[in-house]
């Protein structure tokens, strides 16, 4: 009977780890654009991060370090082992996008938010697979 239940378990793992991994694709190819987009100073991140500036006081370095987060979180989150650790990271992006855009500069935090939600999925989803400094 344990032959069986194998069997039946095997298709949905089969179908688990590919849903893992297109989200964890999806979310990668996401943060690599955008972190992309920062880092080489396209216009429409120049002006945000501006706006940023003037409200915060944070400068176009800011946009670096942030560009720099997204890329590196993105791909940490293609490496198993890592990916928890990457989803993380990446949540506290969003959380601080999604803050900035509701206390700063306004603008929707809705697209920050589903990408926290994405990351946060792909965190849990791989939490078992963790391998921190140790």
């Amino acid at each position: 009977m344990s032959g069986s239940s194998q069997a039946q378990q095997s298709p949905r793992r089969s179908w688990q780890t590919v849903s893992v991994w297109l989200l964890q694709a999806l979310g990668a190819t996401v943060f690599f654009a955008a972190g992309t987009a920062k880092l080489a100073g396209a216009a429409s991140m120049v002006e945000t991060f501006a706006a940023i500036e003037q409200a915060t006081g944070l400068g176009q370095w800011f946009r670096y370090l942030t560009g720099a987060l997204e890329v590196g979180g993105g791909v940490l989150l293609l490496v198993p082992a890592l990916a928890t650790a990457g989803g993380v990271l990446l949540a506290s992006v969003m959380i601080g996008a999604a803050l900035t855009h509701i206390l700063f500069i306004g603008g929707s935090p809705v697209p920050a938010c589903i990408l926290l939600l994405l990351v946060t999925t792909i965190a849990w989803l791989r939490r078992g697979e963790f391998r921190g400094a140790a």
